[in-house]
């Protein structure tokens, strides 16, 4: 009981974080860690139990795990500054991930897998309402970079492209049960008003690449269902497109710009990308192990004219700061997601089962793309909650795999006696 109530505190303490005061006043130590800390203590006296299959993720966290911990080595020794703040980084890159560990192994009963499952669900809708009521707040009028809604996420709009990376991962994920969920208009109704609640989250963050990953992702839900399906789908947004607020126009109008030539460009959002994207390949090629963890915004201005600019790409970021080797282990790890999710669909055993494994697919594709033109991968309030929940959908699925009556062949039929004539 004191266990299933801590993961249920971390789940919700990590993504509201903002809303509390987590730091403790001890450097590389705040709440978030000592409810993690009390959680793996009741697991670790709870008992072991029955030996569980190895996890899914587990080797490919451990190769990215090794490559974070190289390239933190590489910062100290090759560009020392505060060993405190390098091991700070380092705990950063690995704590939340471990989340995957902690949930695989505490969850052992079916009931607590779907209820926290269920949790989860409501914590990314409440954090969606929270979103939509900063729009309200703000007005449905025009776009103001300033007014951008960010929900729990920080603290002002400058955190609001991370908001829209979280509320597009879960997109899939509501959205499924409305496609796929058979016989339970119930949870489907109740799908699609968080669907619905986050489609909304998604258009007050302003979020350009949110825009295309949350459509991106509803498209390969449409069609996987049928192409009837989602040709109806595209009819019913080709009907609310004029109905969206303007400033979302704007949003993504602002991408394409005409200068005083009368030339198209792209914004400065954009280009500055560019330039920084180019400015990392280049310090890449000059340091091919990578300049360290936690160095690319000291360095980055000698590549490039936004000095103290993070990469806005994780991939990009891990290229320059841990060489090729910490990319391979990175896109290893995006790959795992990939298949344990393929895995899930392919070993379904019922329509809830497919449908929560349809849903986790499509996150995962949603969280890789996330990464493109943002790098919230090591945001814990983005990520924390993804990592519990490809333990909770991996362990449902062996649990009710666990739980299946087993399938006897029926007895041989005895042969008729046979007639004499």
């Amino acid at each position: 009981m004191i266990l299933r109530l801590m993961l249920a505190v971390l789940l919700v303490y990590t993504v509201n974080q903002f809303h509390f005061d987590i730091d403790l006043g001890i450097p590389g130590v705040n709440v978030i860690n000592l409810v993690f800390g009390a959680a793996l203590a009741a697991l670790v006296l709870q008992g072991r139990g029955t030996p569980l299959a190895k996890p899914s993720l587990g080797g490919p966290l451990r190769i990215y795990f090794a490559a974070a911990a190289i390239a933190t080595l590489v910062a100290m020794v090759a560009r020392p500054q505060s060993p405190m703040e390098d091991f700070t980084y380092l705990k950063t890159l690995l704590f939340y991930p471990l989340y995957y560990f902690l949930f695989y192994y505490a969850v052992r009963d079916l009931q607590t897998a779907r209820r926290l499952i269920l949790l989860v669900f409501i914590i990314a809708a409440v954090a969606g309402l929270e979103a939509v009521r900063e729009g309200l707040d703000y007005g449905i009028g025009g776009y103001a970079e300033t007014q951008r809604a960010a929900g729990p996420f920080g603290p002002d709009y400058r955190s609001a492209n991370r908001a829209g990376v979280f509320y597009a991962m879960f997109i899939p994920l509501f959205a499924a049960p409305v496609f796929f969920l058979k016989g339970q208009p119930f949870w489907r109704m109740v799908a699609l008003g968080g669907l619905l609640v986050l489609a909304a989250a998604i258009l007050f963050t302003y979020s350009r690449q949110s825009y295309f990953i949350a459509l991106l992702a509803l498209a390969l839900m449409a069609v996987r269902r049928s192409v009837l399906v989602a040709a109806f789908c595209a009819i019913v947004f080709a009907i609310a497109l004029p109905m969206l607020p303007s400033g979302a126009f704007e949003r993504v109008q602002e991408t394409q710009q005409v200068d005083e030539f009368g030339q198209e460009d792209v914004d400065d959002s954009t280009a500055s990308r560019w330039d920084i994207w180019g400015g990392a390949v280049v310090m890449w090629s000059e340091s091919p192990i990578g300049v360290g963890a936690n160095r690319f915004k000291g360095l980055i201005g000698d590549y490039s004219n936004y000095p103290g600019k993070d990469a806005h790409n994780y991939y990009v970021l891990t290229l320059a700061e841990a060489g090729l080797q910490g990319l391979l282990a990175l896109l290893l790890l995006v790959f795992a997601l990939w298949r344990l999710g393929c895995r899930l669909v392919r070993e379904a055993r019922d329509h809830e089962a497919l449908t929560l494994a349809h849903g986790f697919r499509i996150a995962v594709l949603a969280m890789a793309l996330g990464n493109i033109y943002g790098s919230p991968f090591s945001e814990g309030t983005v990520m924390g909650i993804f990592w519990a929940l490809a333990a909770l959908v991996e362990r449902q699925s062996q649990l009710r795999a666990a739980s299946a009556p087993v399938q006897t062949a029926p007895p041989p039929r005895r042969a008729a006696p046979m007639v004499r004539a």
